[in-house]
């Protein structure tokens, strides 16, 4: 008789180890390590668990453990194995994976160039930067701003310059015609510049284009300037956060079902000098997914930073002891509550938050799908959702979207908006939406279109009852119809079920939450508009000799306030048939 997942864990050991978890073709698709391997194992498989280890128990065929010592040694091994297997579901960052760094070399006449690899000659190293553009950019400035040897190493002597010193890029040291000293300066500001120190090289170039300027060398001039953008725009970069001579990271993890997002900010010398953002899918949680993140950014010893703060409480002691004896460094790890290093922190926290909510609206999710069959009690997978939201002003101006999503992705092509015509001015959303959904659906029969799986409005129990009554109008009453109200996030129902709140890290909720805020932006865009095109009628009349008629012909030639302006007396005159004096007072009166 086979033995099942959930009994296999059971039979585990109460002893630290490291379990991997493989799926039926015997391929292992997960790696953890554990205090005590039977309780962290079983409880992957207790009831009630979240929609993402569900999902993880549904693939796993059995269940493999070695057992450790003690929990540095299961760090240790677990590290080796997701190196040497790269599971799917586990944050893995390649072997041996290094960050680009600045390499300026040690000899007469340096060189400076990007490098993955840190060799021991007294070579002066600046990073690592994980923003490969920023650091392209940097690169970039450097060779433009300073005519450095281009050659390989060591510099070998030439009898003529090569090409780069007749361009202007290089002072060809090879001759020499330039000193050790003279280029020792260039090599200096370089440093200056690496370490964010902007200002002085700033000047320098700033007081050369206002020379080249006064010369009337206007070429040169403008050369200059260029350089001057492009260097502010580096500064930029390189914003201040504060002014502390110590390097620090900032390592936050945030996740959303299997999606987890890990974001890096490094401080150097007081300067942002680089961020990056590190996606996986993975079936651990933050703390785990953040602490094994750490263990492989850092294990190649490069450039480590003197603090590093995280935004979990991650076993610190553990990592330190880690890194003291495996990396040769003794780094310093916090989790800090208030502050500046919170804050920088909670801005990391947010970036990884908007990347993995991009993910998540992004990625064609069939988890997410099933789990919202499941907690509506639904026959068919929602592969087809549309939504409906209204959006008014005072009672003028109302306006129903409808959204489709396929798939758990938006299809911006099948998107429609109704201009509402039964409420004469009343406000009255529930008419609204009987409108909408009435005049949706009664094409989509005519015209032997595809009907929805689901159908969301927004809002709540009065707005998906008048749903439910057009659709059962319609013959259309088996289609199942929800409202998602905004004030508690919960979900509503047309009959008499209480309404259903989802936990905010659920997957099915996101999906809801996105459908729901894009028709609402759909309606509010149109809504927003008409009354931008109703002001334009009421500006345009209120001048002398501009009457209904005309505004109106003025607004149809040419659509907006903006293009009559960019359009000269002659055309407006002749395009809307209105006298060339009238368009003078009209165009005099706009510009004021």
């Amino acid at each position: 008789m086979e033995i099942t997942p959930k009994e296999q864990a059971k039979a585990l050991p109460h002893a630290p180890g490291v379990y991997m978890m493989k799926d039926a073709l015997g391929k292992i698709i997960y790696i953890g390590k554990a205090k005590d391997l039977r309780n962290r194992v079983s409880s992957y498989f207790l009831s009630g668990r979240d929609i993402k280890t569900s999902f993880l128990v549904g693939k796993i065929a059995t269940i493999d453990f070695i057992i450790t010592g003690n929990e540095y040694e299961a760090l240790v091994l677990e590290n080796n194995l997701i190196k040497k297997h790269n599971p799917h579901y586990n944050i893995s960052l390649k072997d041996g994976k290094s960050y680009p760094l600045v390499r300026i070399t040690n000899e007469a006449y340096p060189k400076v160039f990007k490098t993955r690899r840190i060799v021991n000659d007294g070579s002066e190293y600046f990073g690592p930067y994980p923003d490969g553009a920023s650091l392209a950019q940097y690169l970039d400035l450097i060779d433009r701003l300073f005519p450095l040897r281009k050659c390989g190493i060591p510099l070998r002597k030439r009898y003529s310059p090569c090409l780069y010193h007749h361009i202007g890029r290089c002072c060809a040291p090879c001759i020499p015609l330039v000193t050790e000293a003279e280029y020792r300066i260039h090599i200096d500001k370089i440093k200056a510049f690496l370490q964010g120190r902007n200002e002085e090289l700033t000047n320098q170039i700033r007081d050369e284009m206002m020379q080249a300027s006064k010369e009337r060398n206007y070429e040169l001039a403008i050369e200059k300037r260029n350089l001057l953008q492009a260097l502010e725009n580096v500064s930029k970069a390189q914003q201040v956060q504060d002014f502390a001579i110590e390097s620090r990271d900032y390592a936050a993890c945030v996740m959303r079902m299997h999606l987890a997002t890990v974001s890096i900010m490094q401080m150097r010398d007081g300067k942002l000098m680089g961020k990056a953002l590190y996606r996986a899918e993975t079936f651990g949680d933050e703390t785990e997914t953040l602490l094994n993140f750490l263990v492989q950014y850092y294990s190649d010893g490069a450039n480590l930073p003197q603090h590093i703060y995280v935004s979990h409480d991650i076993d610190i002691e553990l990592l330190r002891t880690y890194f003291d004896e495996h990396v040769g460094g003794f780094l310093q790890f916090e989790v800090p509550k208030e502050g500046k290093h919170f804050r920088i922190l909670r801005m990391a926290g947010e970036n990884a938050a908007r990347d993995v909510e991009k993910r998540l609206k992004s990625k064609d999710n069939p988890e997410a799908l099933e789990e919202l069959q499941s907690v509506l009690d639904m026959e068919n997978l929602p592969k087809r959702i549309e939504g409906f939201d209204i959006a008014q002003l005072s009672g003028k101006y109302t306006v129903a979207s409808l959204i489709v999503f396929v798939n758990g992705l938006s299809d911006p092509s099948s998107y429609r908006r109704f201009n509402i015509r039964s409420l004469e001015g009343a406000i009255d959303d529930y008419q609204a939406i009987r409108e909408a959904v009435t005049r949706r659906y009664t094409r989509q029969i005519r015209e032997k279109q595809p009907l929805p799986d689901l159908i969301l409005i927004d809002g709540g129990k009065g707005q998906v009852a008048c749903a439910q009554e057009a659709l059962a109008a319609l013959a259309l009453d088996d289609i199942p119809v929800i409202g998602l109200a905004k004030s508690f996030e919960e979900i509503h129902f047309p009959d008499d079920r209480e309404p259903l709140q989802l936990p905010q890290s659920s997957g099915a909720l996101k999906i809801l939450q996105h459908i729901r805020d894009e028709a609402h932006r759909f309606a509010t865009s149109l809504n927003q508009q008409q009354r931008s095109k109703e002001a334009a009628f009421t500006l345009l009349e209120s001048i002398d000799g501009i009457g209904p008629t005309r505004s109106k012909r003025l607004m149809q030639t040419f659509g907006t306030i903006d293009s009559i302006l960019a359009s000269t007396e002659e055309d407006i005159s002749r395009q809307a048939g209105i006298p060339v004096g009238v368009v003078r007072r009209l165009l005099k009166t706009l510009r004021l």
